[in-house]
């Protein structure tokens, strides 16, 4: 007999056990200068006890009968395998009749036959890193010495494949990628990828006084989307562009891999069309059920807002309940819906987005308010673009029917 559970909900926190340290030196990435807020000049690893305290405290604060841990960074393989291992004991340890999951995203350079039989034993989820085929990876995905990354990364890749390990393909979307929408969906086809998720990178330029150099969300930050183009970073991909992006590869899979190929998106996308939970936090309603965890112990709201004035606290001095579960990260995570601005309130794909995710909210809307997402008029191409569609696929799903019968209808 199923037992449910009163206002059980996932929680999720990412945990860096390298820091922000990483073996490579991408162009775009917006984590390998939050080093600096620690001060620490060696290099950081997360310790035996605050791993214990971690991994108890986390599957005590479930209210769920799964647990998922999630390896982040950086790059969480430049810990040895004998620090998983620990982990794994750990897990192990505080249980108590809890089913334990692991994933751990990686860029796939430092992977070995050790490592994935490891992984493949323990039945890790992986996603990889990978920006499409060599010449659109290898502009931004670069080694701290420059060179070109994308031949290990796809020797990484077949030694997943050749040890059976389940992966995911994780695709940053940038300002050179985002035009070959086809190319690059193709490849991850040819790649024998069937789970595959791409975020669009979209940084602003800054100086803190706490010495970092990109800009966090939520802020009224550009008048209009013209100027937030303009002051965005090279590598960010422009709303036109993520549109046309969106479109384009959503029009080679739904010809014939609807089923087939899983594009996180657009089965998001379907599902806040269905009127179903969408499982990404990007496109819910609110957020803040995901937060992030550095080697240090220290707490912040999100990955993506790791900023001191999103510093929830540390373990060793609150526990992980307290801290999100506490009245700071519940207003944390309401502020994505009560601070839509107007054009948001008023738009009819309301229901698809809902303002998309918060750290890309920093332009004013036509009536001058601020929090509009920078990326607005992408996604608004791209449902006008699938809005019959999706309303096939939602019917053929209340009546009990695959949505995969898009294709034949398609083909028609």
């Amino acid at each position: 007999m199923t037992t449910a559970i009163p206002f059980a909900r996932p929680l999720y926190v990412m945990l860096k056990p390298a820091g922000s340290r990483c073996n490579m030196a991408c162009t775009y990435c917006y984590y390998k200068e939050k080093g600096r807020l620690d001060g620490v000049t060696a290099q950081p690893q997360l310790g035996d006890d605050l791993l214990e305290t971690f991994i108890q405290q986390y599957i005590e604060a479930q209210t769920m009968p799964q647990v998922l841990f999630t390896w982040h960074g950086g790059e969480p393989l430049l810990r040895p395998l004998s620090f998983y291992r620990r982990a794994l004991e750990l897990q192990h340890r505080y249980a108590h009749g809890r089913q334990i999951d692991n994933c751990l995203q990686t860029n796939g350079t430092l992977l070995t036959d050790e490592w994935c039989a490891f992984l493949r034993e323990n039945n890790f989820l992986v996603g990889l890193s990978i920006d499409g085929p060599q010449p659109l990876h290898d502009e931004y995905r670069r080694t701290q010495g420059g060179q070109p990354t994308w031949q290990q990364t796809l020797r990484g890749i077949r030694l997943l494949q050749k040890h059976g390990v389940e992966w995911n393909a994780m695709a940053v979307v940038n300002a050179r990628n985002a035009t070959q929408g086809s190319t690059f969906y193709q490849f991850f086809k040819d790649l024998g990828c069937q789970y595959l998720q791409f975020t669009p990178v979209v940084e602003r330029a800054t100086q803190r006084a706490d010495g970092l150099t990109l800009a966090p969300g939520m802020s009224a930050w550009a008048d209009n989307a013209e100027a937030a183009c303009s002051a965005t970073t090279v590598w960010s991909v422009t709303p036109e562009q993520w549109g046309n992006f969106l479109c384009t590869v959503y029009d080679e899979w739904v010809r014939e891999d609807v089923g087939r190929v899983f594009v996180q998106l657009f089965d998001a996308t379907l599902a806040n069309w269905a009127g179903e939970p969408p499982g990404i936090c990007s496109l819910s309603p609110t957020c803040g059920h995901a937060a992030v965890m550095e080697w240090n112990g220290d707490v912040y709201a999100c990955d993506h807002f790791v900023y001191p004035e999103y510093r929830l606290g540390n373990i060793r001095e609150q526990p992980l309940t307290t801290l999100l579960y506490g009245e700071r990260q519940q207003r944390f995570g309401q502020r994505k819906r009560d601070s839509l601005p107007r054009e948001c309130r008023e738009c009819r794909y309301l229901f698809a987005c809902h303002g998309e995710c918060p750290k890309n909210r920093f332009v004013r809307d036509h009536y001058g308010e601020s929090g509009l997402n920078y990326l607005c008029a992408g996604y608004r191409t791209f449902f006008d673009h699938v809005a019959t569609d999706m309303a096939f696929m939602k019917n053929e799903l209340d009546h009990g029917r695959a949505p995969a019968n898009i294709m034949a209808y398609k083909a028609l």
